[in-house]
Parts: structure tokens; sequence; C-alpha cells
């Protein structure tokens, strides 16, 4: 019959309106901000740093400041200055760590190189999109104090990724420690007795 498929159509389009009234299932718009969507967790935006600790972010950051993440970034919008000291981090080695760390997320194209490039799995990629500011400069400049987010951060808006992450630092720590005690007992090991000499003929 001509017309069929237009009826058709016409008909999901009024069973829509007539749900969108009374079922969740087809509300199409969300209250915002009194009410808010929750994000999925492979939404990413821009990125952030971890730290270890919550209390002491700044001095616990898994960042060494090796800079591969500021050589690969393709806006090169990240910016890193080495320390001039070490401090140990989160596994007790002696490490660099990043004296200045910036990130310009007007230019950051959210593209997450950088998260996939870092050995130390030390910046990953947030989800807070609410960073409007009047200020286009400074106020997009993001430095480390503002960039520095707790492990529990990453644990609350990534829990799968970040409890995978954390189950392979701890095995690639508890390795390490195992080595450098076998080294240390080695070390302490008493040397072993020269033998006498053969009596001769």
């Amino acid at each position: 019959m001509l017309g069929t498929g237009l009826l058709q159509g016409l008909a999901v389009t009024a069973k829509n309106l007539a749900g969108s009234f009374h079922d969740p299932a087809r509300f199409v718009t969300t209250e915002y901000p009194e009410k808010r969507t929750v994000l999925p967790e492979n939404y990413r935006n821009f990125p952030f740093l971890v730290s270890e600790s919550e209390s002491d972010p700044l001095g616990t950051l898994r960042c060494v400041a090796c800079q591969i993440c500021e050589k690969e970034c393709p806006p090169q919008c990240i910016y890193i200055e080495k320390s001039k000291d070490k401090k140990p981090d989160a596994a007790g080695k002696m490490q660099l760590y990043p004296a200045v760390f910036d990130i310009d997320t007007s230019v950051c194209m959210s593209c997450q190189i950088c998260v996939e490039v870092c050995p130390f799995d030390a910046i990953k990629m947030d989800q807070d999109f609410e960073i409007a500011t009047s200020d286009r400069f400074n106020g997009l400049l993001f430095d480390r104090e503002k960039l520095a987010k707790p492990n529990s951060y990453y644990h609350r808006i990534h829990p799968i990724e970040a409890g995978e992450v954390d189950e392979r630092l701890s095995a690639e720590r508890k390795a390490a420690a195992e080595k450098a005690k076998a080294a240390a007992e080695k070390a302490h090991a008493p040397a072993a007795a020269p033998k006498p000499p053969s009596p001769g003929p």
C-alpha cells in the first residue's frame, strides 16, 4: 500500500513522543546541572598526573620527568622541566621528578598519546569537562598542582583500568624488591674459603 512506510515512521515517532513523558529509557535530555549523566569509563577529556598519596600529591607523583609524553605530543602542549635532585618513588627507588609540568588544555586535542607512551603509568585521561573560564590563556594552562590527582581518584573514574594498572605495578615492585633482596644476600654472603694447595709429588 502506498504510504505504509510513512505511517510506520509516524507510529514510531508517536510512540517515542508518548514514552518520553513516563519511560526513563526514552528520556532524551538531562536536566543539567541539577542532574548529570553518568559518564562511561572510557570517556576521556584532558590528562592528569597520578600520585600515590592523597595527602601529598606532589610528593608522590609517579612521573619521573622522562619527557617522552612531551616529545610525542602532536600539538606540543606539554612542557616539562626536570628536577636537579632525586627523591624516592613509590617503590623506594631514587628518581628524578618534574619541577615543572604544564599542559595547555586550550591546545590539547585529547588524543591520549601521552597516556599510551608513558612507561610509568603516570599520566591518565580525566573525565572533568567543566573547565570553562573567562581567561583564555592562564585559565587553561594547567600546572602540576592542578594536574596532580591521587590514585583513589583514578580508581573512581576508571575502576577497571586502574585495578589492572595497580596489579601490574604491584607485581613489578614485588619482583624488584625480591631482586634487591637476593642481591643484598649475595653481597653479604661469606666468601668461600680458598682451596688448600694440592701436595706436590
